[in-house]
């Protein structure tokens, strides 16, 4: 793989348009009676036509072929002729009380219906990714990490979360969101499995097989997509589990935000794998950039440039000085979400990160469950397990054996 063209990273490939365009074009086909079979063949031609045009960048792609598979599966079903007119219909809505739209949903597939019988309101915890990346688990540690590569995010009993973050730009230690691809397991009576995918340019408002919620089951509706902003911001309420899901695409990246139950976080069959998502224990210390040594090289950078000669920069870069001025056009407190603000601005010089920690503490605000703890300010690293840093002697010890090993010197 490290062999392979830089493009072959993030995928080329849009079948997830050509899958969101058919649902579009045939929403409540399925209860459409012979007389408009046309209408529906003339769809699933132009989602042939769509397939085929995105077939040479799709061959590694399982979408892509499980998208071929089922339309010829439909064209055979449908008595769909491969030749013939390739517009997309626009075809009625779905009628009152089909699975897309019903709200009778068993109360088994509503979170915090079945909670409240038993015990008190569930406890809800929060995760984050933004930026270069920058990651606030569910526990509130805030980590600024490398995390290059494929990465699980969230993986427990009833979801899967996978990002894949890549280099801002080539050569450069930046590296940003640039896939994201969500497993909502089967569960019970309420949904079916489902696969929700976004990357680079391309933020469907469906599941990857063209659909926006469960399934068939009955409780389906406990699982569904809502476009906010076409291509932008989508989010996924998944209920059966008490769970809302934000994704953004934020210029040329994606970021991530959900609120989950705590029940939900912590429920695993081996304990032992929690520590392999980055959600519920942080990234590997390893991937963990010191965000506070880097800041303060940063402005040390910019004091050294406004009292030494002015040095030729690039029209997009930003110093220190411009860098916080931008953030706080935004972002007036200056906790965490400002400083990873002006930390993305000074490494990739690309004025949109500003705009993902703004949308990433908006998120914040909605999701997150205790707002006392909104905002985040720094502490010092944590180097120890528990997020305890290590405590040394106090100053006074060390004036105390200094004076010591002085005198121990001087008897010598």
């Amino acid at each position: 793989l490290c062999f392979l063209p830089r493009s072959t990273v993030t995928s080329p490939c849009k079948i997830l348009k050509c899958n969101s365009e058919f649902w579009a074009a045939t929403s409540g086909s399925h209860h459409l009676g012979t007389e408009e079979a046309p209408e529906f063949c003339t769809a699933l031609r132009a989602y042939a036509h769509c397939a085929r045009r995105t077939a040479r960048t799709c061959r590694g792609d399982l979408a892509y072929h499980s998208a071929v598979h089922g339309i010829g599966d439909l064209m055979g079903q449908h008595n769909c002729s491969k030749d013939g007119p390739t517009s997309q219909p626009r075809l009625r809505t779905l009628p009152p009380g089909d699975s897309q739209e019903r709200s009778d949903s068993p109360e088994i597939c509503h979170y915090e219906k079945s909670f409240h019988k038993h015990s008190a309101a569930p406890n809800y915890t929060h995760c984050g990714l933004f930026g270069d990346p920058h990651l606030r688990t569910f526990t509130d540690t805030f980590q600024t990490c490398k995390v290059q590569g494929a990465w699980p995010l969230i993986d427990n009993n009833y979801l899967n979360v996978q990002v894949t973050n890549t280099p801002v730009l080539p050569g450069s230690a930046a590296t940003a969101t640039s896939k994201l691809t969500i497993i909502f397991k089967s569960f019970q009576e309420c949904v079916d499995q489902k696969v929700y995918q976004a990357e680079m340019d391309e933020l469907p408002a469906a599941f990857a097989d063209g659909s926006k919620n469960g399934g068939d089951k009955h409780g389906a509706n406990s699982l569904k997509i809502t476009e906010k902003v076409s291509g932008q911001h989508i989010e996924i309420q998944a209920k059966y589990i008490g769970t809302t899901i934000v994704v953004r695409q934020v210029g040329r990246y994606l970021t991530f935000a959900v609120r989950m139950p705590e029940e939900v976080v912590n429920a695993v069959e081996d304990r032992d794998s929690q520590g392999l998502y980055l959600c519920l224990r942080g990234c590997p210390l390893n991937q963990q950039i010191d965000f506070q040594t880097i800041r303060s090289a940063q402005a040390t950078e910019g004091r050294a440039r406004r009292k030494g000669p002015s040095l030729p920069a690039p029209p997009e870069a930003f110093t220190y000085e411009t860098a916080t001025a931008k953030c706080r056009e935004k972002l007036p407190v200056e906790d965490l979400y400002f400083q990873s603000c002006v930390f993305d601005l000074l490494t990739t010089g690309d004025v949109n990160f500003m705009l993902a920690a703004y949308y990433a503490f908006e998120d914040v605000k909605m999701l997150h469950s205790n707002k006392d703890k909104l905002h985040l300010y720094e502490r010092t690293r944590d180097l120890a397990p528990g997020n305890m840093a290590p405590s040394g002697p106090p100053p006074t010890l060390w004036v105390a054996l200094l004076c010591l090993s002085q005198c121990w010197l001087c008897l010598l």
